[in-house]
C-alpha cells in the first residue's frame, strides 16, 4: 500500500468535512418548495393551524386520505413556534435525516469501528439522492432517521426508545415501515441461528409497545373516516381510514389493488442506485458482492438482511417511486465504509482510486455543462461554492497524497459537497423563478396584500402554502375577484384584466430541453392572475 507524503491526521480531516456536510444538509433552507409533494405536505400542516385541528387532515377544503399523520403534526408544530416559512417547513425533516446520520455513526462504531463510523456518516451526507431530499423534503428524511433510530435502540435491547421510534416510523409512511427494522434485527438472528434472542419474550413487549404508540394515529383516523362512513373518498362512501392505513395504503399498492396504483419494474431501484447512491453506487454494489461472496464469515448482518429484503420488497411492489429506497442508505452506507475500509491489495486500492476519481472527473464534467447549458444568473452566492472549493482544495492539496485511499475518499466527498452546494445556492434558486405557484403568491402578498385568489384550472400548492390571503380551488366562475388561471383558460373567463403573467414548468422534473437556455422558451407554460369584473 502506498504512503502519504506529509503527516496528515485523518479524524482532523473528517472532523472539517463533517462541519461542510452538516451545512450542506442545511444549504436548501431557504429554496422555495417544489410542486407538488413538498407543497401539498406543506398545505396540509398550515390547514392544522388555521383551522386549530390537528386529527384531520384536509386539502382543498376536502378530507385528505393518503399519509399518516405524524410529519405533519411536526411541520405544524414548527409552524406554531416559526411561524409558515419554507424554512420552517423543511427544518423538522433535516432534523430527523441528521437524527439519522448520528445514529448511524454509533451504529457503524457499535458493529465495526470509529473510522468506519466516520466513513459511514460521510457517505451517508453525500449520497445525492439523500441530500436532494433535504431540498424536496417529503416522508423520506423523516423515515431515514427513525427506522436507523430504532434498529439501533433494538440491537441494544433498548426496547422503549426502540419502540417508540418504530411507532413514529409507522405513523409516517404506514405498516411497511416495520419491515428494515424487522428485517435489520430478525435476519441477523436468524442468520447466526441465535433462536434464543429471536424468540425472546421483549419482542412482544416492542410490538405491543408499538401498537400503543401508534394509537393516536388509529384514534385519528377513526374519528375523521370510520365513524363517519357517509364521507366521500376516493368517489365512495363506507371509506375505512384504518384499513386504508393498515392495508390499501401499503398491500394494496404493493400488489395494486388500492386506490392510489402505479407500475412497477423489477429493476426500478437497481438502475435508480446508479444515480441516487452517487458518488458511491460503484463501491456499493462492489460491497455487496463481496459481503455475499463472504458470507459465512461475516461478522453481522443487520444492515444486509435490512437493506436487500426492503430493496427486494420494493423491486417487487407496482407502485414504485425513487425516493423510497432513501430509508436503508444507513444500511447501504455502513457496508460501502466497510468495504472501501477493507481494500489492502493494490488491486483493490487501484479499483478504487479509478473508479472514483473517473466518477469525481464526469461529475465535475457533468455539473460545468448543466452551468453552461442552464446558465443562472450571476450573483453573490457564487462566493459559497467558490469559497468551499479553496478550502477544500487547501485541505486535501496539503494534507494528502493523491493516491492514498484516505485521499480518494475525502475526494469524493468534496466533490459532493460541492456539486450540492451549486445545486443548492445557485442553480434550484434560479429555477424556481419559473414555479408560477410561489412567484405568484410572492406577488399577490407584496402587491395585493390581502385579497383571496381563486384557483380556476389551474392548480397550485405552491400559491396555496405562500399566500398571506385565502385561496380556494374554483370549477366556475361566477363572481367578480381575482383568479390564477393557465393560458388555455383564458377564453373561458367572463370580462377580465390580465394583472400578471407568470412562466410555469415543473422544476420537479427536469428535462434537457428546459434546462438548456435556448430552448427553454418554448417548453414553459403560462399561468395568469387576472381580475374578473
Amino acid at each position: 500500500m502506498l504512503t502519504t507524503r506529509y503527516p496528515i491526521n485523518e479524524k482532523q480531516v473528517w472532523q472539517l468535512f463533517i462541519v461542510l456536510l452538516v451545512l450542506l444538509q442545511f444549504s436548501a433552507l431557504f429554496v422555495p418548495l417544489l410542486e407538488p409533494d413538498a407543497t401539498l405536505y406543506a398545505v396540509v400542516a398550515k390547514n392544522m393551524v388555521l383551522r386549530h385541528d390537528y386529527w384531520n387532515l384536509f386539502v382543498d377544503g376536502r378530507d385528505w386520505l393518503d399519509k399518516p399523520h405524524f410529519p405533519f403534526w411536526v411541520t405544524a408544530l414548527s409552524f406554531q413556534i416559526f411561524g409558515m416559512h419554507t424554512w420552517s417547513y423543511k427544518l423538522p425533516g433535516i432534523l430527523f435525516l441528521m437524527t439519522g446520520a448520528w445514529y448511524t455513526f454509533r451504529f457503524a462504531r457499535e458493529l465495526y469501528d470509529e473510522q468506519t463510523a466516520r466513513w459511514a456518516v460521510c457517505i451517508l451526507l453525500t449520497a445525492e439522492h439523500l441530500v436532494l431530499s433535504n431540498n424536496d423534503v417529503r416522508a423520506e428524511p423523516y423515515l431515514t432517521g427513525l427506522i436507523i433510530a430504532a434498529v439501533f435502540h433494538f440491537y441494544k435491547k433498548q426496547v422503549l426508545p426502540g419502540a417508540l421510534f418504530l411507532a413514529a416510523a409507522v405513523m409516517t409512511k404506514g405498516i411497511f415501515a416495520i419491515v428494515p427494522v424487522g428485517a435489520a434485527i430478525g435476519g441477523h438472528l436468524l442468520i447466526t441461528r441465535n433462536w434464543k434472542e429471536l424468540f425472546h419474550w421483549r419482542w412482544l413487549v416492542a410490538a405491543v409497545l408499538t401498537l400503543l404508540f401508534i394509537t393516536p394515529e388509529l384514534w385519528s383516523l377513526y374519528q375523521q373516516f370510520d365513524a363517519h362512513p357517509e364521507k366521500v373518498v376516493f368517489g365512495s362512501t363506507g371509506v375505512s381510514g384504518i384499513r386504508f392505513f393498515f392495508w390499501d395504503s401499503q398491500f394494496g399498492r404493493f400488489m395494486n389493488t388500492g386506490p392510489i396504483r402505479g407500475e412497477g419494474d423489477p429493476f426500478f431501484f437497481f438502475h435508480t442506485l446508479q444515480w441516487a447512491f452517487l458518488p458511491w453506487s460503484v463501491m456499493l454494489y462492489a460491497g455487496m458482492v463481496v459481503f455475499i461472496g463472504r458470507w459465512k464469515s461475516q461478522p453481522e448482518y443487520y444492515c444486509i438482511a435490512g437493506a436487500l429484503v426492503t430493496f427486494g420488497l420494493f423491486s417487487l411492489s407496482r407502485f414504485q417511486l425513487p425516493h423510497y429506497i432513501n430509508i436503508i442508505f444507513p444500511f447501504f452506507s455502513i457496508i460501502t465504509a466497510r468495504y472501501i475500509l477493507g481494500l489492502h491489495t493494490e488491486k483493490g486500492l487501484k479499483f478504487f482510486r479509478i473508479t472514483q476519481y473517473t466518477i469525481i472527473i464526469l461529475v465535475a464534467i457533468l455539473a460545468v455543462v448543466i452551468d453552461l447549458l442552464y446558465r443562472p444568473a450571476m450573483h453573490l452566492l457564487w462566493l459559497i461554492p467558490v469559497g468551499v472549493l479553496i478550502i477544500l482544495y487547501k485541505v486535501l492539496h496539503n494534507w494528502l497524497n493523491k493516491t492514498t485511499r484516505e485521499a480518494v475518499f475525502y475526494r469524493s466527498v468534496a466533490m459532493g459537497i460541492l456539486l450540492n452546494f451549486y445545486l443548492f445556492t445557485i442553480l434550484y434558486p434560479d429555477m424556481m423563478q419559473y414555479q408560477s405557484g410561489s412567484t405568484a403568491a410572492k406577488y399577490i402578498n407584496e402587491q395585493l396584500p390581502g385579497q383571496p385568489v381563486c384557483m380556476y384550472q389551474a392548480h397550485s400548492y405552491s400559491l396555496e402554502f405562500y399566500s398571506d390571503a385565502p385561496v380556494s380551488v374554483c370549477d366556475t366562475v361566477v363572481a367578480p375577484g381575482l383568479y390564477f388561471t393557465a393560458a388555455e383558460s383564458l377564453k373561458q373567463l367572463p370580462p377580465h384584466h390580465i394583472i400578471k403573467e407568470f412562466p410555469q414548468f415543473w422544476v420537479s422534473k427536469l428535462d434537457l430541453p428546459f434546462v438548456r437556455k435556448a430552448t427553454r422558451e418554448g417548453v414553459l407554460q403560462k399561468r395568469y392572475l387576472v381580475e374578473v369584473f
